[in-house]
């Protein structure tokens, strides 16, 4: 039994009041009455569930996955989704943060050309409160007894193992990390009944940026755009009659696998981006256009700023510069000018993409992802590693016609995340070894250097194999 504690005076308890009333004068109530903040930029990591991401791609259901709105790809088996928008109150710790991009997963082709296996992910939101936390997501899904599509929007598709984690005060950017996450009866159902309710998912890592509230920015234009002089009524009339625009820019990821190599254990590599070309994650964007633009006929002939330079092991150099996009009768072609191993070619046809309704909305003329495949040129610029006729990354463009037009965003990343800045009394990647559902269960995408990493290696010995025999038969030339 404890021992009762004695009684205070009458001196001593208006004492203790008065020391009270004083602190409470003193202090700033800080945490009490810290204002809500706006999240504005930062990007989610999340590979859903990477033994299902071995399955489709495996030999039973022989199949792919694909990345829709910007998504991206990141340490092989994850998945980044950007742009995050929200908000987050630090006397409390509630966040919520929504994040764009998504991934669909087909398998199971069947004799129609459709798939039994169809299912979309897109459009995470992250919401945590009270000490718990939930992933929603849009999902497309077909049910693999039926075939029935199913569409829902924002299902709660994964709680978060949040045990341990403070979310209260937190500084910018907010960083969690290996966040266990587990599938939720609604989801299991999203997910089209490929797994039951309770089932460990990949854990989820976020970096989101906050600021003072404030409304959502407008999407810039490009950058470094020299201011012009004023124009006369006649100057206008003769620009237009020339198809003069205002500003364009085209965004291209040139080839994700191809990245992914350069980057990973094979290559060892980099890319480096120069002349004001911007990196929105997932593509490239090749601003400030300059040329011309028909809206009666579709057409465009216009130069880019900005260029892109991977560098990797044995060799690798390839640098892509003064981009250019020429549309006409519903088809494009994306050109550069390459350099690789010494070797330079300009105005290279790399890719070829379908251009239709290309008219402009609103003061602006947009394409969005169009497919785009490599031609014989480009086959030959990337040292024959990819076959003429190969896919490689979509290809977006967007001309402003009008002066209060503005293109399209990029991808808003937001700031690096850096693991000292998390808000976590015991860090998320604790929490998760805790629980036995962390990322070292993971089997992977790429596991070791088996299934698609001995592919990605095949990919690169392949084509420093080739640059060198191109610099061998080159070299026999200049002898001969």
């Amino acid at each position: 039994m404890l021992p009762s504690r004695p009684a205070r005076t009458p001196g001593q308890a208006l004492t203790v009041a008065l020391l009270a009333a004083l602190l409470g004068a003193l202090l700033p109530a800080t945490t009490a009455h810290a204002a809500s903040r706006t999240v504005q930029g930062g990007r989610l990591d999340w590979g859903i569930k990477s033994s299902f991401q071995s399955y489709v791609t495996g030999p039973i259901a022989n199949g792919s996955w694909s990345l829709t709105g910007g998504a991206a790809t990141v340490g092989g088996s994850q998945f980044r989704f950007h742009s995050a928008t929200g908000s987050y109150d630090p006397a409390t710790g509630a966040f919520r943060s929504g994040f764009a991009g998504g991934v669909r997963f087909i398998g199971h082709r069947k004799s129609d050309g459709s798939h039994e296996l169809d299912l979309t992910v897109s459009s995470p939101t992250v919401r945590i409160t009270g000490g718990n936390g939930t992933v929603y997501a849009d999902m497309v899904s077909k049910d693999r007894g039926s075939g029935r599509v199913t569409s829902a929007a924002q299902v709660p598709l994964a709680t978060l193992g949040l045990s341990g984690i403070d979310m209260r005060g937190g500084a910018t950017p907010i960083v969690l990390s290996n966040v266990p996450a587990t599938l939720t009866a609604q989801g299991a159902k999203a997910f089209a009944g490929y797994y039951t309710a309770g089932t460990p998912l990949d854990p989820i890592s976020l970096s989101a940026d906050t600021t003072a509230p404030a409304g959502k920015p407008a999407a810039t234009r490009s950058p470094e755009k020299p201011a012009e002089p004023k124009k006369t009524e006649k100057t206008e009339k003769t620009e237009k009659a020339v198809g003069r625009f205002e500003d364009a820019a085209v965004d291209w990821g040139v080839r994700r696998t191809f990245r992914e190599y350069v980057t990973g254990a094979v290559g060892k590599g980099k890319w480096t981006l120069a002349d004001g070309a911007q990196d929105g994650g997932a593509l490239f964007r090749f601003p400030r256009g300059e040329g011309t633009y028909d809206p009666k006929r579709q057409t465009l002939d216009a130069g880019f700023a900005g260029s892109v330079r991977f560098t990797g092991a044995d060799g690798l150099d390839l640098r892509l510069s003064a981009v250019a996009v020429r549309v006409e009768a519903g088809r494009g072609t994306l050109s550069a000018d390459v350099l690789s191993g010494g070797d330079r070619r300009k105005a290279v046809p790399l890719v070829t993409f379908t251009a239709k309704d290309f008219a402009p909305k609103g003061g602006l003329a947009v394409l969005t992802e169009a497919p785009a495949t490599l031609t014989a040129d480009g086959a030959e610029a990337f040292g024959s590693l990819y076959r003429a006729g190969t896919a490689m990354d979509p290809v977006s463009l967007a001309v402003a016609v009008d002066a209060k037009a503005q293109l399209p965003a990029l991808p808003d990343l937001g700031s690096a995340p850096d693991p000292s800045e998390a808000l976590t009394e015991k860090t998320a990647t604790t929490a998760a070894s805790e629980s036995g559902s962390g990322s070292g269960s993971r089997t992977g995408l790429y596991p070791g250097i088996g299934g698609a990493g001995v592919l990605a290696a095949a990919a690169g010995a392949l084509y420093v194999a080739r640059r060198r025999v191109a610099r061998r038969r080159s070299a026999r030339q200049s002898t001969n």
